[in-house]
């Protein structure tokens, strides 16, 4: 082999991997990044230490639904909660009961345990440009019921996709 074939050779291997470098950060910025959640107030759904992939995309083409569980960015740290109530809605919780403008809506996700732990809420209406969310261990959660509020669409960063570590946990957290 030549001196200038070996040359060449390393050159395409650097802008192969600048380029690769620059897509990974690209897609990190910009796309999808991680978070650890740090706590138990998403148990059973997502346990303290897990680290979950979020999309930071969606919401730039769409807007939060219910159920989605979503990354809240705050100054001193990032919460994961689950979307509740949606702006310009009246919340109500009654013990187990969930009601969302008077009508019952189930939460298939809870365990009955956290169900009879949420306690009593409200009637309280989600401002217009707000999201009312709680975590899924109800007793221990912070959220909008107990220190977070409302929470601007704004300071929603990203939709949790999939938990990918401990490796043998991978799975989608819908």
């Amino acid at each position: 082999m030549t001196e200038g074939k070996k040359k060449n050779e390393w050159l395409e291997w650097i802008k192969a991997i600048i380029i690769a470098v620059l897509i990974a950060l690209f897609l990190r910025t910009f796309i999808f990044a991680t978070s650890i959640v740090d706590g138990e107030s998403m148990y059973p759904t997502l346990e303290n230490g897990e680290r979950v992939i979020f999309n930071k995309i969606v919401y730039l083409l769409d807007e939060p639904e219910r159920g989605d569980i979503v990354i809240i960015e705050r100054p001193l740290k990032n919460y994961v909660k689950r979307v509740i109530g949606l702006p310009g809605e009246t919340i109500e919780i009654n013990g187990s009961n969930l009601l969302i403008n008077g009508k019952e809506v189930k939460q298939s996700y809870l365990t009955e345990e956290a169900l009879r732990q949420t306690g009593n809420y409200g009637p309280i209406e989600v401002p217009r440009d707000s999201y009312f969310v709680m975590g899924d261990n109800r007793a221990i959660s912070k959220d909008s019921r107990n220190g977070l509020g409302f929470i601007e669409e704004g300071n929603i960063i990203g939709r949790s996709e999939f938990i990918i570590f401990p490796f043998d946990e991978w799975s989608m957290t819908r």
